[in-house]
């Protein structure tokens, strides 16, 4: 009896609790009810797996090398210069070159050759030298010529209203840095500057220079007249000053400042100012007699200063990056980074401003900063106005052909 009583006080129980469930359990129903379904699971693609051999490696291309040898057959123009006219430019790179095994035995043998014809010396080279085509990268070859020459300044030693512009010499806190025995490859740079306390800075560009606070005054060679011919100067590197006491000086490149070179041709002509076929050092003058009140922003467009040094009075021709004197139609300015200094090259171009073809051997016997370039030449044309008038007209097109000694085997 007892446990019937339970059973049934337990069924009165649960019989209350569903009489108050059932409300909440027909709300919870009704809204499940209005609830939207749930949304299926995004289908995934499978991933694409490419059989081996179907994604394609890049394509690199190589670079062509800078010094492809040839035939002399293969060389245009060969045939028409007379190489004896290059004798005495050779001889004179042979004077920097004939310590290096390579060029003894070419060097002797041209030095005995003082009254050979001709063809006599065609035939040395032919013997001696294998002709290398210079190739773009891209396997072109064809690059650009310049020229350049020896200009006259009228100048003094000493400063007036005559002479007012600086032609200065090396500064003594100029700072030369050498990375190559640090980082190999870059060998062939420079870098350039000053300290400014305990740091290094870059050293003053051309308007820092020559703005008014003159940071190198006292270190002046010369003063000049005008400030035009003193920027074409510091382009062509060398030239010479006709002092006002009768006297004429050689000066010549000592350093640079370590700003890279830019174009006041190039800038003249993005603002308007002429047409690239106008475009020549004589224009460039003329433009600037017409505009004197533009003349210090036009040339400190450049920031490259150069530094020179006063040559002995018996120097008759400046000497070039290769330490010897520079032979007027026989040598010619390269990028040593890809032409070795003091090698033949022969060239074929045209004179300034004409289609009439240019061939001949040339020796590689100086450098500029704005010759940067495998097939990038600067043919040098000699001293005075007759040869700056051929060197400011000539921006031609060119090919090139390095003749280097042959090897031991090349001789057999």
């Amino acid at each position: 009896m007892e446990r019937l009583k339970g059973e049934n006080v337990t069924v009165r129980v649960w019989g209350k609790f569903l009489q108050k469930l059932w409300p909440i359990l027909i709300f919870l129903l009704l809204m499940v009810s209005c609830a939207r379904p749930p949304e299926p699971p995004p289908v995934v693609p499978a991933p694409v797996i490419e059989e081996p051999g179907i994604v394609k490696e890049p394509v690199v291309e190589e670079e062509v090398p800078t010094l492809q040898p040839v035939t002399w057959q293969d060389v245009a123009g060969w045939q028409e210069d007379d190489p004896g006219l290059a004798l005495g430019a050779f001889l004179s790179s042979c004077s920097a070159l004939r310590w290096r095994a390579e060029w003894q035995s070419p060097c002797q043998q041209a030095a005995d050759m003082e009254r050979a014809t001709g063809d006599e010396v065609r035939q040395f080279f032919e013997r001696n030298f294998v002709p290398h085509q210079v190739r773009q990268s891209d396997g072109s070859a064809e690059g650009l010529m310049t020229g350049y020459y020896v200009p006259d300044l009228k100048g003094s030693r000493y400063a007036s209203s005559e002479y007012p512009y600086p032609l200065y010499r090396r500064p003594d806190d100029l700072l030369t840095i050498d990375l190559s025995d640090v980082y190999p490859d870059l060998g062939d740079y420079r870098l350039r500057g000053r300290l400014d306390g305990h740091r290094v800075i870059p050293y003053w560009d051309r308007g820092g220079i020559d703005s008014y606070d003159r940071p190198l005054a006292g270190q002046e060679l010369f003063w000049v007249a005008d400030p035009v011919e003193l920027f074409f100067l510091h382009i062509q590197g060398s030239g010479r000053i006709l002092l006002d006491n009768g006297e004429s000086v050689m000066v010549n490149y000592a350093d640079q400042n370590g700003h890279p070179y830019r174009s006041i041709g190039s800038y003249l002509l993005d603002r308007g100012v002429m047409e690239r076929h106008e475009m020549s050092m004589q224009n460039i003058r003329k433009w600037a007699r017409n505009n004197s009140q533009e003349v210090t922003a036009l040339l400190n467009q450049n920031p490259s200063y150069v530094f020179f040094r006063e040559l002995d009075s018996a120097v008759n021709s400046p000497p070039g990056a290769l330490g010897v004197p520079l032979t007027p139609g026989r040598s010619l300015a390269v990028d040593r980074r890809y032409i070795p200094l003091g090698a033949p090259v022969f060239v074929e171009t045209s004179w300034p401003n004409s289609d009439q073809p240019l061939r001949r051997l040339m020796m590689a016997q100086d450098t500029g900063g704005a010759i940067k370039g495998r097939i990038r030449g600067d043919f040098f044309w000699g001293m005075g106005d007759a040869a700056g008038e051929k060197a400011g007209r000539m921006k031609q097109a060119a090919k090139f052909w390095v003749l280097l000694p042959k090897t031991n085997e090349e001789q057999e």
